[in-house]
């Protein structure tokens, strides 16, 4: 194998995992953006493990009318898919920065592939969870754990998807979340019982690393860098 061959290959294998804490929304989706333009075939995939202070973001298709009383919450229209969901702190966030064309993936494909590593992650914690066909995301019984949202640019994804963990789930009763009126929302430490070991800190670190276990499994890298800015 000559040496550009490698070079290829080496990106095509390895998945760089981004844990870069709680940052303001704006930035993260412009970076976003760029690394999407900037990339080549020499480009490895990479996630994005983050939270986002308290902010509503309407995917490019959105109605105004799932934003029932935002309040002080900053509404922020961007260019994923989908309708109105809610971030926030105790939630985990996941962009993945993917070459799709290079994975082999269609974009439904994608999608269950994402449903699949969060089911899985949750089946961890003893939580059954399930996709639903025409309502992407995650739910447990009849509440949505975990939503999805995405962009494929020149056969390249950004944006990704936020699974509630521990957070305040009061904001989502001013939209209706995803587009569905009515829809109840629930978290990872909601369905655990009250002597599980995992709380606080601990439960969210451990589901990010669950969650990207699952994620690198399903997606098919071999090899693994985690870094802790966008600047490494």
């Amino acid at each position: 194998m000559n040496t550009a061959a490698a070079t290829l290959a080496t990106a095509a294998q390895t998945l760089i995992v981004r844990d870069l804490g709680l940052q303001e929304y704006i930035p993260i989706w412009q970076a976003m953006r760029k690394f999407t333009d900037e990339r080549n075939p020499q480009t490895c995939d990479e996630l994005w493990l983050l939270s986002h202070p308290p902010v509503f973001t309407q995917g490019q298709a959105g109605k105004a009318e799932h934003l029932l009383s935002p309040g002080s919450i900053p509404v922020i229209r961007i260019d994923r898919g989908g309708q109105v969901t809610y971030h926030g702190p105790g939630q985990l966030i996941c962009y993945l920065l993917l070459d799709v064309r290079r994975l082999g993936f269609g974009a439904r494909e994608l999608v269950n592939v994402i449903e699949k590593a969060i089911v899985e992650c949750l089946a961890s914690f003893d939580i059954v969870a399930e996709s639903r066909t025409k309502a992407p995301g995650v739910y447990v019984k009849d509440a949505k754990i975990a939503a999805l949202g995405l962009r494929i640019r020149k056969g390249c994804s950004y944006h990704g998807m936020s699974l509630n963990v521990a957070m305040d789930l009061t904001p989502f009763k001013r939209i209706n979340p995803c587009g569905y009126q009515g829809l109840a929302v629930t978290n990872i430490s909601d369905q655990l019982p009250d002597n599980s070991v995992w709380k606080g800190e601990t439960l969210q670190k451990q589901v990010a690393v669950t969650l990207v276990t699952a994620l690198q499994q399903q997606l098919g890298h071999t090899a693994f860098v985690n870094r802790n800015s966008l600047e490494q």
